[in-house]
């Protein structure tokens, strides 16, 4: 028991080192064996340390806000040139549109509209005088023919040959213009004659060689009434380069002239976007994108 106890108060007390009596060799100390070197880890840096960098390196903090301004001047430069190409292809659209569609300016209104055309209450009015006219001709040599055969006596055929001369006097233009300034039947179908030919020359004029409203049907977003179906058959003539000879009645002139005055309002618009647009690249200093639009050949 005493023993035990002993050895029990020697495991309690602490180790202590080694001590050398006189007599005694020391102990050998022994050898670790030998191992290959490991990369460890660094080790944290302890809570409040301040990490000192060297000359000429910045530190992570100070480095983050540069690569994000850094990125941001690349997105903008993107940007930048993607706005720069999207305002390039606007303004080559808008420069083709107002090279094709600049005759519309050529257009007079005054050929087209035909106000003077003669309405047809005034041309009925001038086929029943014509008519009359016709008819007292005709009573008039029947009457001088029925005395030269007996049927009359001859100073009703007297009378039935002058009235029939005097009626054919008042059938000429220059003597008809002297007792009345209403025009004749044909003076009013030669009226119409002449201005449905001046208008469809000018329409001829106005199309040239490769049409023009069929190309002005591109300007539709600037003005939609230029999508209305009722100009579809307009645009087909145009585009087969045949409007001009199908233009046989006033109400085919009109409609091109309806067809006309929105293309040209549409035509303003487009101009005022293509300034627009070249002002924008000005300041923004695309000088290429802000160009003049190019002369017709």
């Amino acid at each position: 028991m005493a023993e035990n106890q002993s050895k029990a108060a020697q495991a309690d007390t602490p180790a202590q080192a080694p001590v050398l009596r006189p007599g005694r060799a020391a102990d050998p100390v022994p050898v670790a064996p030998a191992t290959h070197p490991r990369v460890s880890a660094p080790a944290a840096a302890p809570v409040g340390a301040v990490e000192v960098a060297k000359p000429g390196q910045r530190s992570d903090a100070e480095a983050a806000p540069d690569a994000m301004a850094g990125a941001d001047k690349g997105g903008d430069k993107t940007s930048g040139s993607a706005e720069r190409m999207v305002a390039e292809s606007r303004q080559r659209k808008l420069r083709q549109m107002l090279r094709q569609c600049d005759r519309v300016l050529l257009m007079d209104f005054d050929l087209l509209a035909m106000n003077d055309w003669p309405d047809n209450y005034t041309l009925a009015e001038a086929r029943r005088g014509r008519d009359l006219w016709v008819f007292s001709a005709l009573l008039a040599a029947v009457v001088f023919l029925s005395g030269l055969t007996g049927f009359v006596p001859a100073w009703i055929a007297g009378g039935g040959f002058g009235a029939f001369v005097m009626i054919l006097l008042l059938g000429i233009p220059a003597v008809r213009r002297i007792y009345t300034s209403k025009p004749s039947y044909l003076d009013l179908v030669v009226t119409r004659q002449r201005m449905l030919r001046e208008a469809r020359r000018h329409a001829a004029h106005l199309e040239g060689a490769d049409g023009l409203i069929w190309q002005c049907a591109q300007m539709a977003d600037f003005n939609p009434a230029l999508r209305n179906p009722r100009f579809s058959h307009l645009l087909r003539l145009s585009e087969g380069r045949i409007l001009s000879r199908q233009l046989t009645r006033r109400e085919h002139v009109r409609m091109y002239l309806i067809y006309l005055l929105e293309a040209e309002k549409a035509y303003s618009r487009v101009q005022k976007a293509f300034f627009e647009g070249n002002q924008k690249a000005i300041d923004h200093g695309w000088q290429d994108v802000a160009a003049d639009p190019e002369p017709r050949t």
